[in-house]
């Protein structure tokens, strides 16, 4: 191997670490704007609701379900106070209408 080609893997191995996080940063764009759009989509879902108890509960399986999914997200790609306060939002909706799919959708 030729000096030159031993420091050109060298210099493309010193590279990857920045190439992955430049690819995580994009991911994470990606998902938190997915993210931001499916909270969106859940708030407008909880709005609408259904006309009985059925109806409604099914939106909130889905609305916990979602909600678990976008403190996914916000965990792994935010930071700071953004994260705290993003997180705390879904995660105090889940567990708000996971209380109430225990309490009121039993059988349902």
């Amino acid at each position: 191997m030729t000096a030159t080609t031993r420091f050109g893997l060298l210099a493309a191995a010193s590279l990857w670490p920045c190439l992955a996080l430049a690819q995580s940063d994009t991911t994470c764009a990606r998902d938190v704007l997915v993210a931001n759009s499916m909270q969106r989509q859940a708030i407008d879902q909880l709005e609408s609701g259904g006309d009985d108890d059925a109806s409604r509960c099914r939106v909130w399986r889905r609305h916990v379900d979602t909600m678990r999914r976008i403190a996914g997200v916000y965990g792994r790609c935010l930071s700071g106070p953004e994260r705290a306060e993003r997180l705390g939002q879904v995660q105090g909706s889940e567990k708000e209408f996971g209380g109430l799919l225990r309490s009121r959708c039993k059988g349902l």
